[in-house]
């Protein structure tokens, strides 16, 4: 195993993300413009279609992190029955989900059910769909819906949080049914889909446009919230959450319902809104 890997086992992964939660909050002048100067020069970040598209402009690191796009910035797919891809990032890995269990990489997966934190709820996804989608500290960090939906439930499900870059995806065993993550379960016009905002080391802040922020405080049992019956529909392509720092969302689709495009490789850089499979109606 790389020490890289190793390493991340032994680090106090909570206490680590909430110095980090802190220090990229903290609106000192000197402070916020070094860490997005070292950032966006590290990273290349593209300050051109962000709506303030001064780096320095921004309060705290973390303004500078979740930072909106411009108007038109991501447009929408043409096609009522086309699936918009729910953030920029790159794609971990998409593509059938087998007898209930996810691909995570070469050699490793993991249960609908362990990602869920319910087996009831698993069901409809057990020879379903799924995408995966990393977010670098480049990438804009807001998640959008990749189909109009009404919210049901959320869960806050409680794990560790190791980094989920690509060569910790490829080595620590069901690495996103561990991390802690929030798990919101909607009801679309072709049936139920599931979208997942998975936290990881140093980066495990989640918001969401409904509730605000939802992690931290980090929990130690599941937290199941109903959100039916309160009208919470958003259309395809509107924001659904952003990470505070970022992370990797996955969508879960269930049987028979959507064809996600054959094209979407390890890696592939992917835009939030471009079109990523379509709904069979």
């Amino acid at each position: 195993m790389r020490l890289s890997v190793l390493v991340q086992y032994l680090l106090p992964h909570r206490a680590l993300s909430r110095l980090v939660y802190w220090a990229t909050r903290w609106t000192w002048r000197p402070w916020k413009n070094f860490l997005i100067g070292r950032v966006v020069k590290a990273y290349a970040v593209d300050m051109s279609q962000a709506e303030q598209s001064d780096a320095s402009a921004f309060a705290s690191f973390n303004a500078f992190f979740t930072r909106a796009l411009k108007s038109g910035a991501r447009p929408l797919p043409e096609g009522a029955n086309a699936i918009a891809c729910p953030a920029d990032g790159r794609v971990s890995r998409s593509g059938a989900i087998r007898d209930g269990r996810v691909f995570q990489a070469k050699g490793q997966d993991f249960s609908a059910a362990e990602l869920l934190g319910d087996e009831t709820a698993a069901s409809p996804f057990a020879n379903g769909s799924f995408i995966t989608v990393y977010l670098s500290p480049r990438d804009y960090h807001r998640v959008h819906m990749p189909l109009a939906g009404t919210l049901r439930e959320t869960l806050h499900i409680p794990g560790r949080l190791f980094s989920v870059a690509p060569f910790a995806v490829e080595a620590v065993p069901r690495l996103f049914a561990r991390n802690e993550r929030l798990v919101c379960h909607f009801e679309g016009a072709s049936g139920p889909f599931a979208v997942i905002m998975v936290g990881a080391m140093l980066v495990s802040g989640v918001e969401t446009v409904w509730s605000g922020v939802e992690i931290p405080p980090y929990s130690n049992s599941i937290v199941r919230k109903d959100w039916r019956g309160k009208g919470i529909h958003l259309e395809r392509g509107a924001e659904l959450g952003r990470f505070n720092m970022g992370s990797t969302v996955i969508v879960l689709l269930p049987a028979g319902t959507a064809t996600l495009d054959s094209g979407l490789s390890a890696q592939l850089p992917v835009l939030m809104g471009q079109s990523i499979g379509r709904i069979a109606h």
